[in-house]
């Protein structure tokens, strides 16, 4: 029990420092980028093709339930992705982040990335 207890602490401040992280990449979004709104949202054949995506480019870093692995690869349940615009995160796929080991995802087709953020958004 005490052990738990003690984990708990430093488990909260990882959380809060990958949060700051997203957050911090979210300010450098150009705000044409950041208030674009996902043309292919609410639709379930969107959503099923995002899970698709998501298997094929994402799942191998992210993981099947799109925790990560609580180190370089962050959780994608996080409030980080929750306060993002759907804007940021595609910008974010397009750009990618080599220095924190996230590829360009420029090469999937933009209706790909919106159906990848369909799906994030429905696991939220």
């Amino acid at each position: 029990m005490r052990l738990r207890l003690a984990i708990l602490p430093i488990l909260l401040s990882v959380s809060l420092v990958v949060a700051a992280a997203f957050s911090s990449r979210w300010q450098q979004v150009p705000e044409n980028d950041h208030s674009r709104p996902n043309p292919l949202a609410g639709t379930p054949q969107t959503v099923a093709a995002g899970a698709l995506v998501y298997r094929d480019h994402c799942l191998q870093c992210h993981r099947t339930n799109a925790e990560g692995d609580g180190h370089k690869r962050p959780s994608l349940r996080s409030d980080g992705i929750r306060s993002a615009s759907d804007g940021d995160i595609e910008w974010f796929l397009r750009q990618g982040d080599l220095g924190h080991g996230m590829p360009s995802w420029s090469s999937l087709s933009e209706a790909q990335r919106w159906q990848v953020i369909s799906w994030l958004r429905s696991i939220q």
